[in-house]
């Protein structure tokens, strides 16, 4: 399958014409509105520093629906004490920034460049990007963001500073989701440890059909913290 140049224009192949690796275009931009979009249609950027811009929509594709998430005895204890405070929306840029600068297993850079924090602070501004913060004594300790539209959230990265600080914040999060009849949340790519926790692998077709219902409901816009939060439509 060939792999599409985007220009100027607000506009993508359709995702089948991705290639086996899940790649289906180069070039374009990260304007709200494209990445918006992009979404919309099962696609998301992922590149890395020196490389265009790269849009991805693999086939199978991995989802968490809320229901599915797993919880440990361990980490059941820990929310059960309350060892940490979370919060929605109350520091997205440190969590992105977070998520930029963590090193994980196996992860020799990172494909949160500088160019992709100001994007999705952007989409933060506009209502659509969210974050979930765990604190542990005041300070930053882990945490989750990603996009919200319809009832589908776009998970795009963790991190932990302490243990178990990101699965305390992704707890709360689909918790949050649930009690708002959220479909599923996209986690993309698959991982060992996405599946650990419930994620599964569905067909790229299944993952757009269900992506259409889910986007058929109002957007929850605007910042996530309980005093703030509204419906909007798309």
């Amino acid at each position: 399958m060939p792999v599409y140049l985007l220009g100027k224009e607000l506009a993508f192949p359709p995702p089948d014409h991705a290639d086996p690796s899940g790649l289906l275009a180069v070039g374009g931009d990260l304007s709200p509105e494209r990445l918006l979009l992009a979404y919309r249609l099962g696609i998301f950027p992922w590149y890395e520093e020196g490389q265009p811009i790269l849009w991805w929509s693999p086939d199978p594709r991995l989802i968490l629906e809320p229901h599915d998430l797993h919880i440990s005895r361990r980490l059941r204890r820990t929310l059960e004490k309350g060892t940490f405070q979370v919060t929605f929306d109350q520091a997205f840029s440190s969590v992105i920034e977070a998520c930029a600068v963590v090193r994980r297993r196996g992860q020799g850079g990172t494909w949160i460049t500088p160019d992709m924090k100001a994007a999705y602070i952007r989409l933060h501004r506009l209502g659509y990007a969210h974050s979930v913060e765990s604190w542990y004594d005041g300070k930053l300790a882990g945490g989750v963001y990603g996009v919200s539209l319809g009832r589908c959230f776009f998970g795009e990265s963790m991190f932990f500073y302490r243990r178990d600080a990101s699965k305390v914040a992704l707890a709360t999060l689909v918790e949050r989701l649930r009690a708002w009849e959220f479909h599923m949340i996209d986690a993309q790519v698959t991982t060992p440890h996405l599946m650990s926790l419930g994620a599964k692998e569905i067909p790229r077709q299944l993952f757009l059909s269900r992506l259409e219902v889910a986007l058929s409901f109002p957007t929850v816009k605007g910042k996530w913290a309980k005093a703030s939060t509204t419906v909007t439509e798309n």
